[in-house]
């Protein structure tokens, strides 16, 4: 039997976390959410997630401190990342792209369908 695939979603957005917890738990993965990037970067480390879907702008610790900080880790420093952001900011997405973010979303440019497409596909 396959093991299920397991997804961190760190994002300070109700609304966005809900709804993309609530597909991707519908689509058979497994879901830790995390509001800010400490708690993100703790569960990441306790959970050891296949994947790390990451808001830039979080409170408590940004999105690129998280990605930063994770590489430190054995674990974080291969984990999939994925950024998240509502808006094109280049040099915070170059910043993230550098410090080893696999790919990253614009969020008002993606449909919910779109994320999950692309989790499913980077999780194959």
């Amino acid at each position: 039997m396959e093991k299920v695939k397991k997804i961190l979603i760190v994002e300070d957005e109700i609304a966005l976390i809900t709804a993309l917890s609530d597909k991707l738990t519908n689509e058979g993965y497994d879901v830790i959410k995390a509001m800010d990037g400490k708690e993100g970067l703790k569960s990441a480390i306790l959970e050891r997630p296949d994947i790390v879907l990451l808001d830039i702008n979080l409170p408590v610790m940004d999105g690129i401190t998280m990605l930063k900080e994770l590489r430190k880790d054995e674990f974080g420093k291969s984990v999939e990342v994925v950024m998240l952001t509502n808006f094109n900011e280049y040099k915070l997405l170059a910043d993230a792209l550098a410090q080893g973010a696999h790919d990253y979303i614009v969020k008002s440019d993606w449909k919910l369908e779109d994320i999950v497409k692309l989790v499913s596909d980077k999780l194959k």
